[in-house]
């Protein structure tokens, strides 16, 4: 049997968290969903931008109304004007970067990977908790509603034990040697951009893998292009992940347990549906839909509330993306990345 009706969502809404003013270092397209997405649908007050190219920064603020614009990272970190700051930079700057915005005492949310290694991680959550300021990952698909209903279903035992989860994530990348996907230098490959993200929902699941056995391919350029992961939880459960920037995949993931199951609709990390179904081959279906509106890359907008809420709270990381979970993913996939053999 499958439970009547779906639980309620989790919802970070705009009117119960602090107004927090933010900049921005990196304004690259990733920087333009997330400051359409807080302008939309937070009360969030994105207040700078910074870029090494002031023409850059200047022509981003002018797009999205944001008052200052900056030519220089530390002239933005060292505003005093300034609650939070968001790093939107390649995965290689991460490190750089928050450690800037770390030292000047800011809060920092830093795109996904956190950083290129776990290693590098850990030095950040160091800093940030020596600092006494709140540091989390953008692991957006966290804060969406629909995972609140995941973790509900998984915690409250209505997909009875967990024994597997499959979750995929590929995109048919331009083959350009020369750009970020494709750099060694700028922490490019499949497993930092696109696979974090079904690894992120599995270790959301079922938690950090007791073992891990990984196969791919190496692109000329030492990156991984492709790559599948078994994951083992324990003696029972094991979870299968697949990434690539080769091919388009559903990138769908699914919840399997011994009463029952949850399919998440492709693209799986952005806003979408929910499918619940009991074990039987022709059995009932239903079907949870996201209520807010919140669409594609507005989804953003969910992690920025979240983050004030807990600044409000007076947090130092996200009980739901807690930083020592944020540490444990990126060892699997420094793992993932050594058996495949990008060094």
């Amino acid at each position: 049997m499958i439970p009547s009706a779906f639980p309620e969502p989790e919802i970070f809404s705009p009117q119960d968290e602090p107004r927090l003013r933010w900049g921005i270092l990196a304004p690259g397209w990733i920087a333009g969903f997330f400051a359409g997405a807080v302008n939309r649908h937070t009360n969030q007050d994105i207040v700078a931008v910074a870029s090494r190219t002031l023409s850059r920064a200047e022509e981003f603020a002018a797009t999205h109304g944001i008052d200052r614009a900056y030519g220089s990272y530390l002239e933005l970190v060292e505003n005093a004007d300034i609650d939070v700051v968001y790093v939107a930079a390649p995965h290689s700057e991460h490190l750089e970067l928050g450690l800037l915005a770390i030292t000047a005492g800011k809060h920092v949310l830093i795109e996904k990977p956190l950083t290129t290694n776990a290693a590098d991680a850990r030095i950040l959550v160091e800093a940030a908790t020596s600092a006494g300021v709140l540091l989390m990952e953008a692991m957006w698909s966290r804060y969406q509603p629909q995972a609140s209903v995941v973790r509900t279903l998984v915690a409250d035992g209505m997909l009875g034990e967990i024994m597997s989860v499959a979750a995929d994530h590929g995109q048919a990348m331009p083959v350009d040697l020369e750009g970020r996907m494709y750099n060694k230098s700028l922490g490019g490959g499949a497993l930092l951009d696109l696979g974090v993200y079904p690894i992120q929902f599995d270790s959301m699941v079922l938690g950090k893998p007791t073992s891990i056995t990984a196969v791919g391919g190496v692109a000329v350029t030492g990156v991984d292009e492709f790559a599948t992961l078994v994951l083992a939880h324990g003696e029972r459960a094991q979870s299968t992940i697949t990434t690539s920037m080769l091919a388009r995949t559903p990138t769908t993931a699914v919840v399997a347990g011994t009463q029952a199951r949850v399919e998440v609709e492709g693209p799986f990390h952005i806003p979408t549906s929910l499918r619940l179904s009991d074990n039987n081959l022709f059995g009932p279906v239903q079907i949870w839909n996201d209520p807010t509106g919140v669409q594609l890359m507005d989804g953003l907008a969910w992690q920025a509330t979240a983050l004030a809420k807990y600044v409000g709270e007076g947090r130092r990381e996200s009980p739901l993306h807690t930083l020592d979970e944020t540490v444990s993913i990126l060892e699997t996939i420094d793992e993932a990345r050594h058996q495949i053999g990008v060094t």
